[in-house]
Order: structure tokens, then C-alpha cells, then sequence
């Protein structure tokens, strides 16, 4: 009999991906003997509506050229293709019947823990995939699930500030997503 393949499935916007999201998919991927950590970069969050993000080809083009090479490291459109409003349940089930023999893990970030409540068929997602909680500092939380942590202090929204502040954001994120957000002018008209 095959073991069953065990899976990290980290959404989100991804708005831009940076060292912190890489380092804490690999220390997941180390620490639960994962086999891989597929991406899935969301083509809208329901969670933030109000900040429409950067447009969702970017975004995957950032997270395909951020994980290129890296053993273990996957992305998956399946929310940008699929268009609208993306939902994790939707995305762990689809997940489900492409891969029927594997085990799900579901990232969450440690800011989006009080939101859990809000979201679509929350407790179906809690039963298809158990969430692991990535947290990047602070002080944690009694949730009860899984937490792979490590002390970060990078975040998207920094980032896109300091783009938009005409501040270097070298060494914060891959260089070839620094190449894309150049290219493409991405966050310069930011909101400060």
C-alpha cells in the first residue's frame, strides 16, 4: 500500500510574494514532512475587497519566478483561472478530486486567524485540510492548530509602501520579483 502524499496548500494575494512567505513554506514543508507546498495566488480575496491587489497575472508571474527551481515548490492558478472571488474551500476541494490520494494542509497567516470565523464553509475546510498557522513573530495565540514560526519582519504591504516611497526593497523579496515589479510599474501609485 502507497502512503498517502501530504501537501501544504499556502493561498493568498501574494501581493508581492517575499523571503518571508518562501522561508516559512520551507520550514513547513521541514517540519511537517511535507512533499511539496503548492502556491495558489488568489484572484480576489473576500478579505480585501476594499485593496484591490496588483492584477492576478502578475502576481502569479511574482510567485512562479520567486519558487523557479526550488525542490518542493509549486504554484497553481486554479483561483486567477477560475476568475472571481476566490474561496479556500473551493480551492481544497477542487485540490481533493485532482489528487484523491493525498493529504491537504491548509496555511493560514497568523493575522487571519480572527477572520476563520467569516469564511466560506469554514468548518467543511476545517474537516478537508487542517490549517497550519505560519506566524511571523509575536505572541501566539492558543488556536489549537499546527504553528510553524519564525521571527520576520517583512510584509507585502511594507513592501508596497516603500515602492511607492521610491525606497529600495532589496534583499525583502526575490530579485526576478523585483525584475517583474519594475518592468511592470507595479505599486508606485500606492496608497501610503
Amino acid at each position: 500500500m502507497n502512503p498517502r502524499m501530504k501537501i501544504g496548500l499556502f493561498g493568498g494575494s501574494f501581493d508581492p510574494i517575499h523571503h518571508g512567505h518562501l522561508i516559512l513554506a520551507r520550514d513547513a514543508m521541514e517540519q511537517l514532512g511535507l512533499e511539496k507546498v503548492i502556491f495558489i495566488p488568489a484572484n480576489v480575496s473576500p478579505h480585501k475587497l476594499d485593496h484591490p491587489p496588483a492584477p492576478a497575472h502578475a502576481r502569479c508571474e511574482m510567485v512562479a519566478a520567486a519558487i523557479a527551481g526550488e525542490p518542493g515548490l509549486e504554484m497553481d492558478s486554479c483561483e486567477v483561472d477560475r476568475e472571481g472571488v476566490s474561496f479556500a474551500v473551493d480551492t481544497v476541494r477542487l485540490m481533493i478530486q485532482r489528487h484523491p490520494a493525498t493529504d491537504f494542509f491548509y496555511f493560514i497567516g497568523e493575522d487571519n486567524l480572527n477572520a476563520l470565523p467569516t469564511w466560506k464553509d469554514i468548518e467543511e475546510l476545517r474537516r478537508l485540510a487542517p490549517f497550519v498557522v505560519l506566524a511571523r513573530g509575536g505572541t501566539p495565540a492558543n488556536h489549537g492548530f499546527p504553528v510553524v514560526t519564525r521571527h520576520i519582519d517583512i510584509s507585502s504591504t511594507d513592501i508596497r509602501k516603500r515602492i511607492a516611497r521610491g525606497l529600495s526593497v532589496r534583499y525583502l523579496l526575490p530579485d526576478k520579483t523585483c525584475e517583474i515589479i519594475q518592468r511592470l510599474g507595479l505599486y508606485r501609485n500606492e496608497r501610503l
